[in-house]
């Protein structure tokens, strides 16, 4: 599948837009002033441990302290121990094609945290997760250094391959020219850019990563924690390192001096990408032209119309991602399960589609029509399946209920497209929904009537209210507002303001 790159760069964010087939299938955004830290390396400083959950906080010197799980720290070298006297650290092949991308660590030894870590102690971490919401950073004590066609683990004593390389035969090859060029007892993944390599591109690769590591470990003995030791490359350098793979036809940029820095980083490190960088000189911005920002304001939208005259509904939550399906205006031909069947099959390629480009994470749940040939079940959850291949963070499905749910996991590494380009609203708090005009005049109505019980109470009230409220009020309820005051002896005012928020509304005495 050809895929194209796209980068829009100026001095306040980055935003880069990966093309699959003219279409867009992934976008990365960082703004200069809120940067991303996965891949950061620090030196530490641990401030608490909790052994009920096995976790330890650490100071990497950002707001929030890291975390870091006991299955995330090299028992072997911070207790000095024989390579072979603990079970392996938890790596999968399949995990591991890009850094970070793996499930979090799990315990695989009997070691407690408590008899690994004291508070007060330094350690070299490395960020796994930005800090999500009030989360602080996931950290981890396996150092990776990802390079173009290797990923480097100086602690390790591993040597896997991509799982995107399926051929078994390839797949002994790299092995082999990795344990000829790597050191002996470290670790190294083959990334998929790795694919058909020769022996001179992993060992160019590699040198560079070891020069890096004892660069890296010689200054982290001269400083004092909490401190940055290592920042990972930004965004469009990443880009370059991290996409690029044999099927890019090109990368556009728009910045001269970022395209200058990009042809000056491939010519030192990937000289066969040099000439697929190209300048992008048109006076319509780059992402207009390619109507990337128009995809990119779809994506923000909570219904997504399918071809067909179905539709999907996406609502998220911190926790939990609810997809619906829907048959819209889709009524088919004379069969009903047939019906259905179709609109399932052509809305879950657009859910695996819209879960890749908003980068949604975390427990998805989506509810397809329902289906009553257990057959056409079968057949949508091993579309889906399939579907998901094509998606680099790693999916987990579980088979469809009798209600039609499937119920899915997908690796969370950063922050949704919603959750990098929005806000909660400030009108609805963020909820969605505010009360509607009838429900505020009926509140306003009880007030008036605990305050007419109240024989403390001062009979004059001047209520202020929003403009779409007192129209209602006096719309609808006048006439129980002249008996209120009546019955009560009141005297009532209103206050009309236009700046107010339409759920608010005060009462006072006068």
């Amino acid at each position: 599948m050809s895929s194209e790159i796209f980068i829009n760069s100026n001095q306040r964010e980055i935003r880069v837009a990966l093309m699959e087939n003219n279409l867009l299938v992934e976008l990365f955004i960082e703004h200069n002033a809120h940067k991303g830290i996965v891949g950061n390396i620090y030196k530490g400083k641990v401030t608490k441990i909790l052994p009920g959950m096995q976790v330890a906080f650490v100071d990497i010197g950002l707001e929030k302290a890291g975390f870091l799980y006991v299955g995330d720290i090299d028992v072997v070298d911070m207790l000095g121990l024989e390579e072979d006297a603990l079970a392996p650290p938890p790596i999968a092949e399949e995990d591991k094609d890009l850094p970070f991308e793996g499930k979090p660590g799990r315990t695989h030894h009997d070691v407690k945290i408590q008899d690994i870590l004291q508070e007060g102690q330094e350690i070299l971490v490395q960020t796994a997760k930005n800090p999500l919401g009030t989360k602080g950073a996931r950290i981890t004590n396996y150092i990776t250094l990802p390079g173009r066609h290797v990923v480097y683990m100086p602690t390790i004593n591993h040597i896997s391959v991509s799982r995107r390389i399926e051929d078994e035969t390839e797949k002994e090859r790299l092995k082999q020219l990795i344990s000829e060029v790597g050191n002996e007892g470290a670790g190294y993944i083959v990334r998929t850019a790795g694919q058909d390599a020769l022996k001179p591109d992993f060992e160019s690769d590699v040198n560079f990563l070891h020069h890096l590591w004892e660069n890296l470990k010689k200054k982290s003995q001269d400083i004092s924690a909490p401190h940055l030791v290592y920042e990972d490359l930004n965004l469009i350098f990443r880009s370059i390192r991290d996409l690029f793979t044999n099927n890019t036809e090109r990368l556009v940029i728009d910045s001269k001096s970022d395209y200058e820095k990009c042809l000056e980083f491939c010519t030192t490190y990937m000289p066969h990408l040099s000439d697929k960088i190209e300048l992008y000189k048109d006076s319509m911005p780059m992402f207009d032209h390619y109507a990337i920002e128009l995809d990119i304001n779809r994506a923000l939208g909570r219904t997504i119309w399918l071809k067909s005259g179905g539709y999907i509904i996406i609502d998220q939550t911190e926790a939990l991602i609810a997809i619906d399906v829907n048959t819209g205006k889709y009524v088919g031909h004379s069969d009903p399960e047939d019906t259905i069947l179709k609109t399932n099959l052509e809305a879950l390629k657009e859910v695996v589609y819209q879960l890749r480009l908003r980068n949604i994470g975390g427990i998805i749940i989506v509810d397809f029509i329902d289906m009553a040939n257990e057959e056409n079940k079968e057949i949508v959850s091993n579309a889906l399946k399939q579907a998901l291949k094509s998606d680099r963070s790693r999916t987990r499905i579980l088979k469809i209920s009798e209600l039609g749910l499937v119920e899915m996991t997908r690796k969370r590494v950063r922050e949704s497209l919603v959750q990098t380009l929005c806000d909660p609203c400030d009108y609805c708090d963020g909820k969605g929904y505010i009360k509607s005009p009838t429900t505020i005049c009926y509140e306003i109505i009880r007030e008036i009537q605990r305050r007419g019980n109240d024989t403390i109470t001062n009979k004059k009230l001047e209520i202020k209210v929003h403009p779409v409220v007192y129209d209602m009020l006096f719309e609808e309820e006048s006439g129980l507002l002249e008996e209120m005051e009546k019955q009560n002896s009141l005297e009532i005012t209103f206050n009309v303001n236009p700046k107010l928020h339409r759920e608010k509304y005060y009462i006072e005495t006068s």
